[in-house]
């Protein structure tokens, strides 16, 4: 804190607030006067809504953009803040921060430039093995979070732009070859000098994934548009999901930190969607009826064991209708027995074991040919309910809990249908007409104090948004981004808004927002999570392009310190990543008091409707550096 706060902090801040309401009465009323002399000398007509006000009154710049580029990494590529834009302080005479407030914020050791917080492994094995708890969230106390920022490895370069980043990574970005050695025979990864090449293989798909996804494509329809949402459980590399994104298909994959070192990692690499996650006690976390598709491939989850849980996770999370697939072990045992070490008593024990679970829930075997096994999960339960005399339906009368949330084993209940052939919770739209059209939970009404004019709004809301980024932030139609972040996201608008652009959005909602919009999102044919943002979240570090934080910090102000989840933010943001908060300007202040020592470029803008609006936009550009590795003594 500054030596002004010392004597009377409360005084201290009651003159501030003052200086302030001053300021903003000073600007507002010469603003409104100029606006309405101007008015009655040009007879122009007096605007009738508030929103007209900020738009026509002239207190504004009419900003032309430009973020250039020119600097580091594997294209030669950096992003600067604009140089003439709807600047806030500009307009407005108020300092937004001073050297001495200013804490500086010193690198970490280099040790943890892989840092997870939340799946540390060291942490995670102070914790129970059964059900693979040990490699759960388990977060840092108070006492254990760092108060430094992440280094990136020295020769860190800007990851290669998609559709490149799917095939090549740089080395030095992820220097880990233990995957290349261990997955050789199955082409997972490939070192090619100073980058990882990344052929398609996968341990059940030596042809590469895309001959994979065509065989799945002779037996269910995955051109049609009625397929979108699709979840990887144990992704590997999520080499399945890079050749789904082809065909208008976008997969949440996971995969723990486990010994498969850094596989999430070099996932989201290439630009492909991914988390870090596990199948063991808890939930994951996604709203129910989120996917068109569940997928494993040798993914080494026990379907079989206490009492097909994991199978009736996967059954929550599974859109009505919506199709599992299962290749590797069991499926075709009689052929690879021997390459898996397994005798045939045992694979056929546990096929007939997964066999008689997805009976238990309802669910259709469509086809078994060659490598691959598929279910489907009915429409709706009047036929479930009728064929078995006490179908174990689960009691918990909110499916869409998620957030630390044990598993229960048991049939998830779908909304009630009035007939046998409609589809429970509402029949989507084929994509890509899913991602405008009326969602089925807010056309139902059961999303309360959201309407279909209001979604309407919140689409028009963001189309002019993103227009306004597209002003002030070149690089994104330049192609730096890939992989976005929004981490309040509300419904999706933001996601929806950049279809046209080459990138995807992790929608995140809060797990204490007042309303749980995520299967909305999911219902419109995008992909995000739950997420307390006290608390880390589950990705490696630097592996966002763009992070958007809209209200983010006034949600959780009073819930922890912000300046952890500035430091968070810096974890998941890679070198020369942007982000855009929106909020008030008191918060904005705070953030950017807390970034100018985190090596962050930043700048406060006015609201893309003018100065009146409340909201400002604080635009930041994580600086380019790197930790130096500690040199071996001999």
């Amino acid at each position: 804190m500054g030596k002004e706060y010392s004597a009377s902090p409360k005084l201290h801040q009651l003159e501030s607030k003052r200086k302030r309401l001053t300021w903003i009465l000073a600007v507002s009323g010469l603003c409104i006067l100029s606006y309405l002399l101007g008015a009655w000398n040009t007879k122009t007509p007096t605007p009738s809504t508030q929103s007209e006000v900020y738009t026509r009154v002239g207190c504004k710049d009419e900003g032309s953009p430009s973020a250039t580029s020119g600097g580091r990494g594997g294209d030669g590529s950096s992003v600067e803040l604009p140089s003439s834009v709807l600047d806030f302080e500009s307009h407005h005479q108020l300092v937004v921060n001073s050297s001495e407030e200013t804490q500086q914020f010193p690198p970490c050791d280099f040790a943890y430039s892989e840092y997870t917080p939340c799946q540390d492994p060291n942490r995670g094995r102070k914790f129970d093995r059964n059900m693979l708890k040990y490699r759960e969230r388990h977060c840092p106390s108070k006492e254990e979070l760092l108060r430094c920022l992440i280094p990136a490895p020295p020769n860190y370069k800007s990851p290669f732009k998609w559709p490149q980043s799917r095939d090549y990574a740089w080395y030095g970005n992820i220097p880990h070859k233990e995957l290349s050695i261990e997955k050789a025979v199955q082409n997972w990864i490939q070192v090619e000098g100073d980058r990882f090449r990344f052929p398609g293989g996968g341990t059940m798909f030596p042809r590469g994934a895309d001959a994979y996804i065509d065989d799945i494509a002779d037996l269910i329809p995955l051109t049609s548009g009625n397929i979108r949402t699709a979840i990887d459980t144990g992704c590997g590399v999520a080499s399945w999901g890079a050749y789904l994104l082809q065909r208008d298909i976008i997969a949440m994959s996971f995969a723990p930190r486990d010994t498969h070192e850094a596989q999430v990692w070099f996932a989201l690499e290439r630009g492909v969607p991914a988390m870090i996650g596990i199948m063991a006690s808890k939930r994951l976390p996604y709203p129910s009826r989120a996917f068109d598709m569940a997928h494993c491939s040798r993914c080494l989850i026990p379907w079989h064991q206490y009492g097909g849980m994991y199978l009736a996770e996967v059954d929550r999370v599974l859109r009505p209708g919506g199709y599992w697939i299962l290749s590797g072990p069991p499926i075709r045992w009689k052929k690879y027995w021997r390459g898996w070490e397994r005798t045939e008593e045992d694979l056929k024990q546990e096929q007939d074991a997964i066999e008689d679970v997805a009976r238990r829930l309802c669910w259709k075997k469509l086809i078994e040919k060659g490598d691959l096994a598929i279910w489907q999960k009915p429409i709706n339960q009047i036929e479930c309910v009728q064929s078995q005399k006490t179908p174990n339906i689960c009691k918990s009368d909110n499916a869409d809990a998620a957030w630390y949330t044990n598993m229960e084993n048991c049939i998830t209940p779908l909304p009630e249908v009035g007939s046998s052939d409609e589809v429970a919770g509402g029949a989507l739209e084929k994509w890509p007409d899913r991602a405008f059209a009326i969602p089925p939970r807010i056309n139902s009404g059961s999303m309360p104090g959201i309407t279909v004019e209001k979604f309407r709004e919140d689409n028009e809301m963001w189309k002019d948004r993103v227009t306004h980024y597209k002003r002030i932030i070149s690089a994104l139609q330049q192609g730096h981004y890939r992989n976005v972040m929004d981490m309040n996201a509300y419904l999706g608008g933001f996601a929806a808004a950049l279809l046209k652009y080459p990138v995807w959005v992790m929608n995140v909602v809060p797990a204490s927002s007042d309303r749980n919009t995520l299967g909305i999102i999911y219902e419109r044919g995008f992909i995000g999570t739950y997420q307390d943002w006290c608390e880390a979240f589950s990705t490696y570090p630097r592996t966002y392009d763009l992070i958007h934080a809209g209200g983010v910090f006034s949600l959780y102000q009073d819930r922890c310190d912000i300046t952890y989840i500035l430091l968070e933010m810096d974890r998941i943001l890679r070198p020369e990543g942007t982000v855009i908060f929106r909020d008030v300007v008191e918060i904005l202040v705070k953030i950017k008091s807390i970034t100018d020592g985190m090596k962050w470029k930043s700048q406060i803008m006015d609201h893309e409707s003018g100065p009146f609006n409340p909201e400002k936009i604080l635009l930041a550009v994580k600086s380019y550096w790197t930790g130096e590795a500690k040199q071996e003594q001999n």
